[in-house]
C-alpha cells in the first residue's frame, strides 16, 4: 500500500499526456489519498434542492467515512449536518430519506431543531449547556437547485462557480422540478476510470448505439479536441441559442475543475430519446425552441450534468473503494408533468439507462485489463481524449498542489 509520498513522486513522474500508472488505479493507499486530499476538501454535488422541498425533508448521503444529513429548515434554508448526534455519537437519521419536524436521535431521543441546535436532552444536570452541543454542520451551498456539500473545515472558494451555475441554469428551472426516476449502479472501476470514461466518445461509436443516435461524438463539438477548437455547427448552435437568452459558450473554470458548455444533438435532436424528439412535453425550462441541444456541465470531483430543453440529468460519482464506484443518475422533470400523460418513463429513461450500463462494463474491462502485470500507460488521442488529458492533469495537481502545500506542479519526463 503506497504512503503518501509514494503518490506524491508518482504523479511528479507521469508522462504528460499519458494514462497514469497502474497503483494510481487500485492501491488502497491512493484510494485513502484521494479521500483525504480531493473528497474531502473539495465540494461536492449531493442533491438536487427540489428532493426536499418542505422543511423537515431530509437527505442522507454517504461519502468515505462520513454520513451527511442535508435537510430542508422551517426557514427554507437548506442545511447539512454530520449524521452524529452530540450526546454518545448514534446515528441521528437511519434511513435514506425521510421526513419529521425535528430530527430525534433514536438512541436517547435527544431532539435538534431543523438548524441544528440542541432542544431537548433528558436529565443531563443543571450544568449542562445545550447551546454546546448543537449537530456539527457541514458547508452546503444551493446552487440554482443543486445542492453542494464540503467536507473540510475550511471550504474553497465556491462564488464563481455559484455565479456561472446561475448565469448558464438560468433558462432551467430545478427547483420547481420533481425526481421522476432515479437509478444507482456500482461500476467496478476506479473513479478516475469513471471519470476518463466520461470525459471521451473516442469509446461512443462502438459502445453505444442508443446515445449516439442524438449524442455528437464529434469532440469539436463540446470542446473535448486538445486545442479547444469548436466546429462550425457548435459556434452556430452557440450563436443561435445565446441570442435566444441561453448562456452557450465554453466556459472553464482556472483550475480546470469545472465547465459549461451547450452543443447541438445530431438532426437538430431536441432531446435523448430513440427518435431524438422531446420525451417531456411540459418542460422544465424556458428555452424558446425543443432543439436547443445540451448543456453539458461538470464539477470535479462529483458530477456532471446533461440539461436539455425537456428536462435534466444529474449524474453524482461516489467512490466506495479502490475498485468500486456508485454512478447514480436522478432524471428531473418539471413538477406538475405526469407521468403517462406528460412522459413515458421508459422513453425518458431508455438511452441513459442503457448507455450507463455501456459504460459500466467499459469501465470494468477497463479495470480488469489495469489490474494486469503487463499494463503500460497510453497516450491519449490529442483529437478525441483531450477531455481525458484535462482531467489528469486536474487531478494530478489538484493531488500535488494539496500534498506539498501548494507548491507549483511541475511535469516530469
Amino acid at each position: 500500500m503506497l504512503r503518501e509520498s509514494d503518490v506524491l513522486s508518482t504523479l511528479m513522474r507521469r508522462k504528460p499526456d499519458y494514462s497514469l500508472a497502474q497503483e494510481l488505479y487500485c492501491d488502497p493507499g491512493v484510494f485513502q489519498a484521494d479521500m483525504d486530499r480531493i473528497w474531502y476538501r473539495e465540494w461536492l454535488f449531493a442533491i438536487p434542492s427540489c428532493e426536499i422541498p418542505k422543511p423537515g425533508n431530509y437527505i442522507v448521503h454517504e461519502i468515505g467515512a462520513y454520513s451527511v444529513v442535508i435537510v430542508r429548515g422551517n426557514d427554507g434554508e437548506i442545511r447539512a449536518f454530520h449524521n452524529s448526534c452530540r450526546h454518545r455519537g448514534s446515528v441521528l437519521c437511519k434511513t435514506k430519506k425521510g421526513t419529521g419536524p425535528k430530527l430525534v436521535c433514536p438512541y436517547h431521543q435527544w431532539t435538534y431543531e431543523l438548524d441544528g441546535r440542541l432542544l431537548w436532552a433528558r436529565d443531563m444536570g443543571p450544568d449542562f449547556d445545550a447551546s454546546k452541543h448543537g449537530l456539527k454542520q457541514v458547508h452546503c451551498r444551493n446552487l440554482s437547485g443543486m445542492v453542494y456539500i464540503c467536507l473540510a473545515d475550511n471550504a474553497p472558494a465556491i462564488d464563481e462557480l455559484a455565479a456561472e451555475t446561475a448565469r448558464y441554469l438560468a433558462p432551467h428551472d430545478l427547483e420547481n422540478s420533481k425526481v421522476a426516476y432515479e437509478s444507482t449502479i456500482v461500476e467496478l472501476g476506479n473513479w478516475k476510470l469513471v471519470w476518463e470514461n466520461n470525459r471521451e466518445c473516442y469509446h461512443c461509436s462502438g459502445n453505444h448505439p442508443s446515445l449516439c443516435r442524438t449524442f455528437p461524438e464529434d469532440p469539436r463539438a463540446i470542446g473535448n479536441e486538445e486545442s479547444g477548437e469548436l466546429s462550425s455547427l457548435q459556434k452556430e448552435h452557440r450563436d443561435r441559442c445565446e441570442t435566444a437568452g441561453a448562456p452557450s459558450a465554453f466556459k472553464m473554470s482556472g483550475l480546470g475543475d469545472w465547465r459549461f458548455v451547450r452543443t447541438p444533438l445530431l438532426d437538430a435532436g431536441e432531446s435523448y430519446t430513440m427518435d431524438g424528439k422531446v420525451a417531456v412535453t411540459k418542460p422544465n425550462s424556458n428555452l424558446p425552441f425543443r432543439n436547443a441541444g445540451s448543456l453539458l456541465k461538470f464539477k470535479y470531483p462529483a458530477t456532471w450534468n446533461h440539461f436539455l430543453s425537456d428536462h435534466v440529468l444529474l449524474f453524482r460519482v461516489t467512490p466506495i473503494s479502490a475498485t468500486e464506484t456508485e454512478v447514480c443518475t436522478k432524471w428531473l422533470v418539471h413538477k406538475d408533468a405526469v407521468e403517462g400523460q406528460d412522459y413515458d418513463l421508459k422513453r425518458l429513461t431508455e438511452v441513459w439507462i442503457a448507455t450507463n450500463d455501456e459504460d459500466r462494463e467499459v469501465v470494468e474491462n477497463n479495470q480488469r485489463g489495469i489490474l494486469s502485470p503487463a499494463y503500460d500507460p497510453g497516450p491519449y488521442s490529442p483529437t478525441h481524449e483531450g477531455g481525458n488529458i484535462q482531467f489528469v492533469d486536474w487531478y494530478a495537481n489538484t493531488m500535488i498542489r494539496a500534498i506539498t502545500g501548494g507548491v507549483t506542479p511541475i511535469a516530469a519526463e
